[in-house]
């Protein structure tokens, strides 16, 4: 049978270990939208927009322990790409704000251009740019 979508996209939430940091990279530096937030029985998230996407930042009422980090560091959901057009001012915001790069930006492949970077909690967060 499988899934019929209801949108284009797919949304990610994210457990975070201190929420004034993550929305400061996620928010403030990447310059997601802020949408909303809501209350949960585990927590508290806060809704941030990017196209037709969420980016689900769950402030937990316990922060959990946390696993090696890093692109390869085990198995499972490694990292969040988002599709941009100006990887080279966000690859420099990011540079000038600190934030260590996994993979720095180059060329992928004729006409496609990555970067990777770690969020406050070592998550792998990989810009795409097409020509």
């Amino acid at each position: 049978m499988g899934m019929k979508p209801a949108k284009a996209c797919i949304d990610i939430g994210l457990v975070v270990a201190d929420i004034k940091k993550s929305l400061a990279f996620y928010q403030d530096l990447l310059g997601l939208t802020k949408i909303g937030e809501l209350p949960l029985p585990f927590g508290h998230m806060h809704r941030l927009g990017f196209g037709d996407s969420f980016v689900k930042l769950v402030d937990p009422k316990t922060v959990p322990g946390t696993g090696p980090s890093g692109l390869m560091g085990q198995l499972g959901f490694r990292y969040l790409t988002f599709q941009i057009s100006n990887i080279d001012e966000v690859c420099a915001a990011c540079a000038a704000a600190g934030v260590p790069f996994e993979i720095p930006k180059q060329e992928l492949m004729p006409g496609v251009t990555i970067a990777m970077v770690r969020d406050p909690d070592g998550n792998t967060v990989e810009f795409v740019q097409r020509a």
